[in-house]
């Protein structure tokens, strides 16, 4: 079902129900929160959602879940197509108890988008019931990524924040910072460690990475992902990588196959 209501929810009878939503470039969805669990697919764009205690980037092509009574708000970077299992409470055993970016691999993709384009009146039909539950069966094993992102609450800074992560470059400078928000180093250095727990060159380190991994897994060289993010030569980029996750990116992608 497309650009229907949550409220559908509340009369499903099965305590599954998929939906698809498109959302504009900069729609931000305030913070709520749904009885329901809900496990996202992005078949485009990238999604930015926040709680209170920290951040998750959903890059295109993967997935976010979100359990169930989690307060949190959403912010869309570029045209992003959603598509949504809901998932009710009593259902969710066996899942992540936060919020996880999380591979969704092509079957399961494929059974998400049949569920979607299912029309409303076919949500008490055995088929669509099968549906459901093989859905939650592959949700089992879902494989969470390191997507993770504090992001800052402070407006032109959130906003350089969301710059960066479209245009990643490791290049980039504390200076060149300061220079658009118009402020010292010292006082820069104090408001990013205050708004996201980081150092600048951690937090830039952590968003280069969460840049890569999607490309990576796309099946790009690592070369091409160092050189488009602006590191000088692939060691560079394998040295950060192995700082980061424990192991090079070869040897991270091939355990994930």
């Amino acid at each position: 079902m497309r650009d229907l209501s949550v409220d559908i929810l509340h009369s499903t009878p099965h305590g599954m129900v998929a939906l698809g939503n498109d959302y504009p470039d900069g729609h931000v969805i305030p913070r709520h929160e749904h009885r329901h669990g809900q496990l996202i697919f992005g078949a485009s764009g990238t999604l930015i959602l926040s709680t209170q205690a920290t951040t998750w980037v959903m890059p295109p092509q993967r997935g976010l879940w979100i359990p169930p009574a989690t307060p949190h708000d959403v912010q869309m970077l570029g045209k992003v197509s959603l598509q949504s299992i809901f998932v009710a409470p009593e259902l969710t055993d066996g899942l992540p108890q936060s919020c996880q970016v999380v591979e969704i691999g092509s079957f399961l993709q494929a059974l998400i988008g049949r569920a979607v384009d299912l029309p409303a009146e076919n949500e008490s039909a055995d088929g669509t019931i099968a549906l459901m539950n093989l859905i939650r069966c592959e949700m089992q094993s879902l494989t969470t990524l390191p997507l993770s992102l504090p992001f800052p609450d402070h407006k032109r800074l959130a906003s350089l924040c969301r710059r960066f992560l479209i245009h990643p470059d490791i290049h980039d400078t504390i200076d060149d910072w300061c220079q658009s928000l118009r402020i010292s180093r010292r006082t820069f250095t104090r408001l990013f460690r205050r708004e996201t727990g980081l150092s600048f060159v951690e937090w830039r380190q952590q968003a280069c990475l969460v840049a890569a991994l999607p490309r990576l897994t796309a099946g790009e060289s690592v070369t091409a992902v160092a050189l488009a993010l602006g590191y000088d030569n692939p060691a560079a980029f394998t040295t950060m990588f192995r700082q980061r996750l424990g192991t090079s990116p070869r040897h991270y992608l091939n355990q994930r196959r």
